[in-house]
């Protein structure tokens, strides 16, 4: 006599064996790439570079030592780590402010759309070093000039995908909303709004690397004030410290890693997984 019961015990190893695979399968491609970078890099290290000119690509080893073991200049990274990071967050929460203002605006009416958006494609269009000696006249050298070039660089993104997530959501609902008499804000609110968080958040979760980009630069270029991870890196090349100098692109990279990630699961709290569900079922 056959049974299509499953035990408790069963269904528990089940799930456990499917949820290590999925572990397994999201972790084991970039560490094992990873490992294929690291050996890339001593390769080129040893095998391309002369000793003499080995300082253009200190390997992995040498790196870690100089630039993470050693407090004192592992240190001084935190510490000008933390200067880019404050320049990055005002930066960005000033382009989320004003860029998701802005696509609003547009929104409502083609002619306003007609009207701003070559302003910000020019803007964004504008070399960014050909303005560094404005923006240093404008705003001074430190501190304020570092957070207009992170909003310069960080806001074009927020405004195209909360413009474009906004105007997306499909014409015969908007109907159902004339036919219900409802305001531009109630539409906005209940209907644009909510329909736009996802490319809103494709917008934020790129201008939120932009923004460190746009902090290091500005420090790299407006010299005065907190030493900034663009003063260091500055520094490290004009000493040819190689170790330090790869020690500080890889925590630029990272700290870019991590804001990214951070508005990813933002972004899956706010909008869990109804977008994808919703996508599927149509």
């Amino acid at each position: 006599m056959s049974t299509d019961t499953v035990s408790p015990d069963s269904e528990v190893r089940v799930q456990g064996r499917s949820r290590l695979s999925t572990l397994l399968a999201t972790v084991l491609p970039p560490i094992i790439f990873g490992f294929f970078i690291i050996g890339f890099w001593y390769a080129v290290s040893y095998g391309v570079l002369d000793a003499d000119r080995r300082f253009l690509l200190e390997p992995p080893h040498k790196v870690w030592q100089k630039g993470f073991a050693d407090w004192d200049n592992f240190s001084e990274l935190l510490d000008g780590l933390k200067s880019s990071a404050r320049v990055a967050i005002l930066g960005l929460s000033i382009s989320i402010v004003l860029g998701m203002t802005l696509a609003v605006v547009m929104s409502q009416a083609k002619s306003i759309e007609r009207a701003l958006f070559p302003y910000m494609v020019t803007l964004q269009a504008i070399p960014v070093l050909a303005i560094v000696p404005l923006i240093g006249f404008w705003f001074g050298f430190g501190f304020k000039s570092r957070v207009v070039v992170a909003v310069i660089i960080s806001l074009f993104p927020i405004i195209v995908n909360t413009l474009f997530g906004l105007q997306s959501a499909e014409r015969g609902i908007h109907d159902l909303f004339t036919l219900h008499h409802a305001s531009r804000l109630t539409r906005l609110r209940k209907l644009t709004f909510p329909n736009a968080l996802p490319a809103i958040f494709a917008g934020l979760r790129i201008s939120a690397g932009l923004s460190v980009i746009g902090a290091i630069v500005g420090d790299f270029f407006f010299g005065q004030g907190d030493i900034g991870v663009g003063q260091l890196l500055r520094r490290y090349a004009n000493f040819l410290q190689g170790e330090q100098l790869l020690a500080a692109v890889i925590m630029s990279s990272l700290m870019g890693v991590v804001v990214f990630l951070a508005f990813g699961w933002l972004q899956d709290k706010v909008t869990g997984k109804w977008y994808e569900h919703g996508g599927q079922d149509v």
